[in-house]
């Protein structure tokens, strides 16, 4: 996907801080790191061709938007081989968030966000449980977010 690059201390800095706040200017982080704007610029040009920064992101409320429930869905499958063919239709419910495969009980354990415990019974019985090749399902209701983080760099904290 990219070319090897060893990022050293002040990458580390960049992205720790690019976590924080993925729009902080890269002036405002030169300046936090006592180098140049155009050395930030290169080094994250550098990580981004490596394929170490692969985008950046906004954190959205959703249950703002009208989607406060939270579900994780553990799917057992008929068949291993069915996994490509579930992912493709998952693909196709705007529900589906995120879908990772799993070793243990389930194939694939799936994020699912949906206006309302109704409106996941629907989305259950008659969107994801309508595939043949799903064996079955577990839900896991989510309550709360206690913990919402990125990975620590564990790098000792800037002096400024």
């Amino acid at each position: 996907m990219g070319t090897h690059y060893e990022i050293d201390r002040l990458d580390r800095q960049i992205l720790g801080l690019l976590l924080e706040d993925a729009r902080m200017p890269f002036l405002e982080i030169a300046r936090k790191l006592i180098v140049s704007g155009g050395t930030i610029h290169q080094r994250v040009e550098k990580m981004k061709e490596a394929g170490i920064i692969t985008g950046s992101k906004i954190t959205v409320d959703y249950e703002k938007l009208g989607l406060g429930v939270t579900v994780l869905i553990g799917i057992h499958l008929r068949t291993a081989s069915a996994v490509e063919t579930i992912l493709e239709n998952l693909k196709e419910l705007p529900e589906v968030v995120e879908a990772y495969y799993t070793s243990g009980t389930y194939a694939l354990i799936v994020k699912v966000r949906t206006r309302d415990i109704k409106d996941f019974h629907r989305f259950l019985v008659e969107e994801l449980q309508h595939f043949d090749q799903i064996r079955y399902t577990e839900s896991f209701i989510c309550l709360d977010q206690p913990l919402d983080r990125d990975i620590q760099l564990d790098l000792p904290p800037l002096q400024t």
